[in-house]
This record gives structure tokens, sequence and C-alpha cells, in this order.
């Protein structure tokens, strides 16, 4: 996949090149070396049944904007895949937006290491998600 290309046009805001982020209505709000900002509305079918967002979508939102950071500085003959992912819940949250910042923290020759906090609307951190993703090179997709 050519990742500059993905991430130009995601850039630009077009539509259809990601089903996870069109479903949920994720806007890509910055991209930058080592560096991405989604920003998820909160609508009542996210929510689990005590009236929470589901903390699987949080998670998920979060994995995704790690990748994203991650496509940023990966080279052309380089993709990627999650091989672990930890969550930790800090708070609920039940309205608003949900806002992931996320950047990478280190990529070595075979792993690339990200962290993301995800805050609610206001500035509350309500999870944060750390992730480890290989690296693979072009012979070995």
């Amino acid at each position: 996949m050519n990742y500059q290309l993905y991430l130009e046009k995601i850039r630009a805001g077009e539509k259809g090149l990601n089903p996870y982020l069109d479903h949920f209505n994720v806007e890509v709000a910055g991209l930058s070396s080592g560096r991405a900002v989604f920003r998820m509305p909160i609508r009542p079918e996210y929510l689990q049944g005590a009236g929470l967002m589901q903390g699987g979508l949080m998670v998920a939102l979060a994995d995704e904007a790690i990748a994203h950071a991650m496509m940023t500085v990966l080279t052309p003959e380089e993709g990627l895949t999650t091989i672990e992912l930890k969550s930790n819940f800090l708070a609920g949250v039940d309205k608003g937006e949900l806002i992931a910042e996320a950047g990478v923290f280190k990529k070595g020759r075979s792993l690339i290491i990200g962290d993301c906090q995800v805050t609610n609307g206001a500035g509350k951190p309500v999870c944060r998600v750390s992730a480890t993703f290989m690296l693979l090179r072009q012979h070995q997709k």
C-alpha cells in the first residue's frame, strides 16, 4: 500500500478510503511526522448497557490513530500490522466527542511503538492505549 498517497487523500478529507473512519464519523483533525489527532462523536448507539461509551470503540479509535501516526514515518518499502495493544480505561464518558492524540514513541528495525491518549471534549483523559506494531518489508507483504 502507498501510505503517503493514502495519507494525502485522508488529509484532503476524501471518503471511502477507510471504512472504519467513515462508519464511525471519525475526523482526521491532524497528521504530522509521528503524530495523529482524530475526533469521534459519541452517539447513543456507541454506548454500552450502563450508558457509557463502549470501551472497545475507544480502543479501536486509539489503534487507528496510532497506526496513522506510524504511517507518517514509514518508508515506501514498509508496511505495518498491530502485534500488541494495551489499554487503560481512566473515566467513563457518555456524550460529546472523543479526541485521540497519538504519537510514535520509537521506531526500530522490526518494531514500532506508539501511544495514544483519548480525552473527552473537555480534555479529561478517558483512555490510554499503547501499541506495538511489526514493520513489514516489501518482501514480507
